[in-house]
């Protein structure tokens, strides 16, 4: 795949899922697959989900290796090779060699392909991607090895599409294993879900958040320990957060609520003013995003009568204390988070100027701040 080619399964700036070489937290998801494996009871269709950022696309691709590189357990013989206890697989194995360079024949990955019209990325897997499977299973077959496919994310999916997937999940090729990741499985069809077995992969715990971040490759800017808080455990949300100057953005919004209940105006509109620049897009997505993660730090803080443990930003715990003293206050944060939210997506949806759409948003946490 060239290096220019779009790849919507890949954080910017990071390894992409397939590179990466270890998984970190998800013990119990791994051995469950190993169980079915050992077991002689490998389902055709497994659905892989969880938090975004934990591991499901990098888990997918270890099942993938796994099962096109491990030949099939015995009949239990006194020859027998020991069932396996790892999905590792040595990276000069011919198998991981083939997946790495993209030519291992064997796999097959859906995501959201170019429109050949417009040339972009399309926002949806489309019918015509899950029908490029149909040709991959019978050119495949021949072989009569296992076949493997990734849908990432299935989430995704437009209805024809999950229609069309569906088919392959009611009536699977031989020895195909359909692998789909999901953030959101209550969004998928019903059929589609009592179709496979979950996998749930859960958040990391700090010290694997820390050993997954250490072998990212990215240069992490700021404390791991804060990104973790911010990100819940998500090593994607962390990585995504020091990639783009989460942790700076964060700290600005909390020196400018310590200002609260008399908001700091020109500092507030320097904000607003960086965050509507052009080309900033993503990074006013990511502004409403920390300010609900303020808010709901806020809100916990009320309710449960002291800040998070984990600071995420200098002065941070005080402020919170001192802006949430009670659980009264704390529900005025919740309820001023859920009008701030859809007063945001509103005012993304309809094109509202980015700088006011920030200045009201800030204005607004202001009225809020207890007197």
């Amino acid at each position: 795949m060239s290096d220019d080619a779009p790849q919507p399964d890949r954080i910017d700036g990071a390894r992409h899922p397939r590179d990466t070489p270890q998984l970190f937290g998800q013990t119990a998801a791994e051995a469950a697959f190993l169980d079915a494996f050992n077991s002689g009871k490998l389902h055709h269709g497994w659905l892989l989900t969880g938090p975004r950022g934990v591991g499901k696309a990098t888990l997918a691709w270890r099942i993938a290796r796994f099962l096109l590189a491990t030949p099939d357990a015995e009949d239990g013989g006194m020859f027998d090779t020991p069932a396996p206890t790892s999905l590792e697989i040595d990276p000069d194995h011919p198998v991981a060699r083939r997946v790495a360079a993209g030519g291992e024949g064997a796999l097959k990955v859906i995501t959201r392909s170019v429109d050949e019209k417009t040339k972009r990325l399309r926002k949806q897997i489309v019918v015509d991607d899950i029908r490029k499977l149909n040709g991959f299973f019978q050119m495949s077959a021949a072989d009569g090895g296992r076949r493997v496919v990734i849908v990432d994310d299935a989430d995704l999916m437009n209805p024809n599409a999950a229609n069309a997937l569906l088919k392959m999940l009611e009536e699977p090729p031989a020895r195909a294993i359909i692998l789909l990741i999901s953030h959101r499985p209550s969004g998928l069809l019903p059929t589609i879900r009592s179709r496979c077995r979950t996998l749930r992969l859960g958040t990391l715990t700090s010290d694997d958040m820390a050993l997954a971040l250490g072998q990212s490759e990215v240069d992490i800017q700021g404390d791991p320990a804060a990104l973790a808080a911010l990100s819940g455990g998500s090593v994607g949300g962390a990585l995504s957060l020091s990639l783009m100057g989460g942790l700076a953005m964060y700290g600005e919004l909390v020196a400018l609520l310590d200002t609260m209940p008399r908001l700091d105006r020109a500092r507030a509109l320097k904000l607003a003013e960086a965050a509507a620049a052009r080309g900033a897009e993503e990074k006013l997505s990511l502004l409403f995003t920390l300010v609900d993660l303020l808010m709901l730090r806020l809100a916990r803080t009320g309710a449960l009568g002291h800040p998070p443990e984990t600071a995420a930003a200098p002065n941070e715990a005080a402020v919170l204390t001192r802006l949430s003293p009670t659980p009264a206050q704390g529900r005025v944060w919740a309820e001023t988070a859920h009008d701030i939210g859809t007063r945001a997506r509103h005012g993304m949806a309809v094109n509202l100027d980015p700088a006011a759409l920030v200045l009201d948003t800030l204005f607004k946490m202001g009225d809020a701040a207890p007197r």
